[in-house]
């Protein structure tokens, strides 16, 4: 994914992982009329699958369209050990995907087990649409938590309950192209460097004439709210009662955003990217400097030119995204036992882990450390160190009920700064006090 909206989520701290990835957008509020699992359908979810033929629907976004035939060799892999057990397969793109769940769920058709990051994790929990994996772990005696980072699967309890598995994550860095810096005589960006070290290489890096800018990082709520970390300043207060992100160092955080397109000019409008993207522009060799997730090594992989990745510059501090994914089930399917030994096998089995870490698909979401060697020695990107060091200072992201609302008004207030239709302190004191009004 690599849009104006970057993928959502949370938590970690690897050299052991934790969970969270997604990627950008408004996050859809699962319709309230979805019924709550009852007990009898909890109760029902034996570990043990019956020797009936059973045919799983499993929904996915992060499969495609880069990693359809890992899937295809995963779900091979599960259907050998599971012969009576076919898994039907559905993709979807991002953009459209949580769309397409909450018309399924409202529907009454929702998949059996589909994937879900962690923003839109909270909603589908607190909305009753999950089955609860608590009750059917504590039967499954093949089970172990331990198999996970313990942050990543507690990320994923809502209420002190378990309703998806961790899956995978991924981070955001920074790419560059290093053929541009060696053009320009600059010497490549290192894990030291600052907003100051950042924008005065971009503006060295800037040639608008010959289409060449400097530096790429989405105006969005985002990377606010990492931004925001990286100058010292938070989205709540201690308790989540009240936005903060108002503060000083809110409104430095979103003048240093919005200044790449502004007043530096080192970063394209929308309308000197034309029809192209993000992704497109860093991949044709017209971007020096890119904010962007791992997800994209795979699309990267055939460039023309060389580039790395480093660990994003900070200012008051370092700040990183980290984004993750889990599956889940529905809490109406008719087979949970068989949802459930699908959703333990894509989200940890030895087959998953492997075909995920050798195609760069994310990274599993698992305790062991060990099972990353090889993923350190593919390339490119030579520096995959800055994946893991990325991952010291985590911004996590700020999650409500009402996360779209709050996105979208997030979103609107930068786009008015940015436009100089509101400056940026008022933009975000409005701002401040419609989220406030959710928080109520």
């Amino acid at each position: 994914m690599s849009t104006l909206f970057r993928r959502s989520t949370a938590m970690m701290a690897i050299v052991g992982l934790v969970a969270a990835c997604a990627g950008g957008g408004s996050t859809p509020t699962p319709p309230a009329s979805t019924a709550a699992p009852t007990t009898a359908s909890v109760q029902s979810a034996n570990p043990s699958p019956t020797s009936a033929p059973v045919t799983l629907t499993y929904f996915t976004f992060s499969a495609a369209p880069d990693h359809l035939k890992d899937l295809a060799k995963i779900v091979a892999a599960f259907e050998a050990k599971y012969p009576n057990i076919t898994v039907n397969v559905q993709t979807a793109a991002y953009a459209d995907y949580f769309t397409k769940l909450q018309t399924d769920f409202a529907a009454g058709s929702a998949p059996d087990t589909f994937e879900t990051d962690y923003g839109n994790f909270v909603g589908y929990a607190d909305a009753g649409s999950l089955l609860d994996l608590s009750t059917v772990s504590a039967n499954d005696s093949t089970f172990s938590a331990a198999a996970y980072y313990p942050k990543a699967f507690s990320a994923f309890q809502y209420k002190g309950k378990s309703y998806a598995l961790p899956e995978s994550f991924s981070d955001v860095v920074l790419f560059y192209n290093k053929d541009l810096f060696d053009k320009a005589g600059l010497a490549y960006p290192t894990a030291n460097w600052t907003w100051f070290d950042e924008i005065t290489a971009a503006q060295k890096l800037t040639d608008s004439a010959k289409g060449i800018w400097g530096d790429d990082q989405p105006i969005s709520f985002f990377e606010f709210f990492k931004v925001l970390d990286q100058n010292g300043g938070s989205f709540f207060n201690a308790d989540n009662t009240q936005a903060t992100f108002n503060s000083a160092a809110g409104v430095t955080a979103a003048q240093w955003l919005i200044d790449k397109v502004n007043k530096y000019k080192v970063m394209p409008t929308a309308a000197q990217m034309g029809s192209q993207n993000d992704e497109a522009m860093f991949k044709a060799g017209k971007l020096a400097m890119w904010h962007s997730g791992i997800w994209e090594f795979t699309p990267m992989a055939q460039t023309t030119f060389k580039w790395d990745i480093q660990i994003e510059p900070g200012n008051v501090q370092k700040a990183a995204h980290f984004f993750a994914n889990g599956v889940a089930a529905s809490a109406k399917t008719a087979h949970p036992a068989e949802a459930w030994e699908w959703l333990k096998f894509m989200s940890a089995s030895s087959d998953s882990v492997t075909t995920r870490v050798d195609s760069s698909w994310e990274l599993p979401a698992v305790a062991d450390q060990s099972l990353f060697a090889s993923y350190l020695t593919q390339t490119p990107p030579a520096n995959r160190k800055a994946v893991f060091d990325s991952l010291a200072n985590v911004a996590l992201q700020p999650i409500i009920p009402q996360e779209s609302q709050m996105q979208d008004i997030v979103n609107k207030a930068l786009q008015q700064a940015q436009l100089g239709q509101s400056s940026v302190q008022d933009a975000l004191n409005s701002a401040a006090q419609q989220v406030n009004a959710l928080l109520k």
